[in-house]
C-alpha cells in the first residue's frame, strides 16, 4: 500500500460545520419545516376553545411580526463570516424558536376557526391602535432592511442587534396586552413565554451592542 504524503494531509482543510454557510441554509430550511410541524402538533393538542378578539389579533399580527424576525436572523447567519459569535447564537435561537411559535399560532387559529393570517392590511386594531400591517411597532422599515443588507462586519452586527432589540420590545408590548385583555389560556402562556425569552435576549444584545459600539 502506498504511503500517504504528509503534505497532502496538511493541504486538506475541513471547516467546522458552523463555519460553512451552506449548513445554515440547510438548517434554516429544516427549522422551518420542523418548527411549523411541531407547532401544529402542540397547538392541536393544547388549544382551548375560549378566545376573544385580542387573542385572534395577537396570533395573526404576531405571526407577521415573527416572520420578519426570522428573515433578519436567517440573513445575519448566512450573510458572511464576520458575524459576532453571541449574536449568531441569538440569531439561531430566533430562527428555531420563532418558527416553532409561528406553527403553533397557525394551529391555534385553525382551532378557533379563524383566518390563519391577517389579510386585512391593518394591524393592531385589537389593541385600539390600528396601523398598516407593515408599519407595526418594532418592524424594520424597508430602508432599515436595505441598510442592514448592505452593512458589513461590525456594522452588520450593530444593525442586527439594534433592529432586533426594537423588534423584541414591540413584541413584548403586544404580549403584555394580550395577557391582560385576551381570554385564551394557551395564547396567554405563549405570550408569557415570549416575554421571558425576549426580555433575556434584549438584555444580552444590549451588552453586545455596548461592546461593539464602545459605549
Amino acid at each position: 500500500m502506498e504511503d500517504v504524503e504528509v503534505n497532502d494531509l496538511d493541504d486538506e482543510i475541513v471547516l467546522p460545520w458552523w463555519q460553512n454557510p451552506l449548513n445554515f441554509i440547510a438548517l434554516g430550511l429544516a427549522a422551518l419545516i420542523l418548527g411549523v410541524g411541531i407547532g401544529y402538533f402542540v397547538g392541536d393538542r393544547n388549544a382551548s376553545p375560549s378566545y376573544n378578539r385580542a387573542d385572534v389579533g395577537f396570533l395573526q399580527d404576531m405571526r407577521y411580526h415573527h416572520e420578519q424576525a426570522v428573515d433578519m436572523a436567517f440573513f445575519y447567519l448566512t450573510s458572511g463570516d464576520e458575524t459576532h459569535p453571541r449574536l449568531r447564537l441569538f440569531a439561531q435561537e430566533i430562527v428555531y424558536a420563532q418558527q416553532m411559535e409561528v406553527g403553533r399560532m397557525i394551529e391555534l387559529l385553525r382551532a378557533f376557526k379563524e383566518t390563519e393570517a391577517n389579510d386585512t392590511g391593518t394591524a393592531m386594531a385589537w389593541m385600539g391602535m390600528p396601523v398598516p400591517i407593515d408599519q407595526m411597532p418594532g418592524l424594520a422599515s424597508q430602508d432599515e432592511l436595505d441598510a442592514f443588507a448592505a452593512a458589513e462586519g461590525v456594522d452588520a452586527s450593530i444593525a442586527f442587534a439594534t433592529l432586533m432589540i426594537e423588534h423584541h420590545r414591540a413584541g413584548i408590548a403586544m404580549a403584555d396586552y394580550v395577557i391582560e385583555n385576551g381570554r385564551n389560556r394557551d395564547v396567554a402562556e405563549m405570550a408569557q413565554s415570549m416575554i421571558n425569552g425576549q426580555s433575556t435576549e434584549i438584555d444580552a444584545m444590549n451588552g453586545v451592542l455596548a461592546e461593539l459600539t464602545g459605549s
